[in-house]
């Protein structure tokens, strides 16, 4: 019974690991695509800092959509159950990342080209909207009470290995590639073989069985109709305060991702060969805090951890001119480990904490809700606003966008420790 038990678990954890993996994977080949691919094939009309900008809002576009695909996949989610969900969230998403490989260019067919790319993106943010709730909810509802920030922090570590495999696979290509075949054919590739990481994960989440939470809020007919309108009428200041308790980790993020890879090609001379090995490097120290972070959870409280996570977060935001600024190599390299490193702190115990508050019956709808209206606050413009900020005040200006976040995050989770405490939200009494 016991090495049943245990196949079961790892088969949970693999699944909730294998699909955030691969929906990330997605979304960051276009992150990157949206940096060196886009702004010259969908936007050619415009100068290069206009058709950057113009790409970046393709990119916000998903972040809108997300919160769509949170309120839909959640309700099927709380109504139907967290694995069938998972599936049509999954092929969503990776039906949308295919098509964007087969587009064509704005040469082929006109303005019709980055209408057709923005349809794409929107339906990529559909699915993953849907996606990182019920791989949170699959891992922590078969978590035993002891290791529920452990078991969360499994889909949250899809985030480093998806960004690894597509800036890997992106680097590939630009070495084995010229300038002119990369432009013209390479950049398709990633999106294409992405069909084949949709039906491994396929493969894997239609083996697991549903959760017991949810087997249990069937039993006991914890179901309600409408999961939205229960999240919105009974639980909104419980979901105004986890959308801004990961308002920090948002803009971090896509700070040192898609901000960073874009300012250092344009401003501080770096090639995207260059460059994307750095960025590599800084998402390692950021996969080897994911579970550190969750330990530390599970022994100390998740709001504890988030917390200190969240100060220092901030503290970073005032070295972003002396380190990134300067544009040498070592500051640079130390300047994504440390802030990447940061950003697993955060991440590890952010899916747990938000989760678990909400009561089973409106889970997967107020924790999806919670951590993509944060992404359209946190994500969705801050590649964006931060070339903007750079632009017209310099990168010392970022790091201050970076800490009015994280001021915001820190009252946030004091306001939901505040909460915990009257008795509602019992996880985070804990911690």
């Amino acid at each position: 019974m016991a090495d049943t038990e245990n196949v079961s678990t790892r088969r949970v954890l693999l699944a909730s690991l294998a699909g955030t993996a691969i929906e990330f994977f997605d979304f960051y080949i276009y992150a990157t695509a949206a940096v060196l691919v886009f702004p010259h094939l969908f936007f050619p009309n415009a100068d290069p800092t206009t058709a950057t900008l113009q790409s970046f809002a393709t990119f916000s576009i998903a972040f809108f959509a997300r919160p769509i695909g949170a309120m839909l996949f959640g309700h099927f989610g709380d109504r139907i159950g967290r694995k069938a969900t998972l599936v049509a969230a999954l092929l969503t998403m990776g039906l949308s990342t295919v098509i964007i490989g087969l587009l064509p260019t704005y040469q082929s067919v006109g303005i019709l080209a980055p209408i057709l790319l923005a349809a794409c993106r929107f339906f990529q943010g559909l699915g993953l909207g849907g996606e990182w709730g019920g791989a949170v909810l699959l891992a922590t509802e078969n978590a035993p009470e002891s290791k529920k920030s452990w078991f969360g922090m499994f889909p949250q570590l899809g985030a480093p290995i998806g960004f690894l495999c597509s800036t890997g696979i992106f680097l590939i290509i630009t070495e084995t590639l010229t300038d002119e075949q990369f432009m013209s054919f390479g950049w398709r590739i990633p999106f294409i073989a992405s069909a084949t990481l949709v039906l491994v994960g396929l493969y894997v989440r239609l083996r697991i069985a549903e959760t017991p939470a949810f087997k249990r809020a069937i039993e006991n007919d914890e179901r309600v109709e409408m999961p939205i309108v229960t999240v919105f009428a009974r639980h909104a200041r419980l979901l105004v305060l986890g959308t801004f308790g990961a308002l920090a980790t948002f803009v971090l993020f896509y700070l040192m991702t898609v901000f960073a890879l874009s300012w250092g090609i344009s401003s501080l001379g770096y090639t995207r060969q260059e460059f994307l090995p750095i960025q590599m490097i800084g998402v390692i120290f950021f996969g080897l805090t994911i579970p550190l972070s969750a330990w530390l959870a599970d022994r100390y409280g998740r709001r504890l951890v988030l917390l200190w996570a969240t100060a220092l977060i901030g503290a970073f935001g005032l070295l972003f001119q002396p380190m990134f600024g300067s544009g040498g190599v070592v500051s640079v390299v130390l300047f994504m480990i440390v802030g990447l490193a940061l950003m697993g702190l955060t991440y590890g115990p952010l899916g747990t904490a938000l989760s678990e508050p909400f009561p089973v019956g409106v889970r997967y709808t107020g924790t999806s809700l919670a951590f993509n209206a944060a992404g359209i606050f946190g994500a969705s413009l801050a590649p964006y606003i931060a070339t903007t900020l750079a632009t017209s005040y310099g990168i010392s200006a970022v790091g201050y966008y970076l800490l009015g976040a994280a001021v915001l995050t820190f009252l946030a989770l004091l306001g939901l420790g505040r909460f915990g405490e009257r008795g509602a939200v019992p996880a985070l009494q804990r911690g």
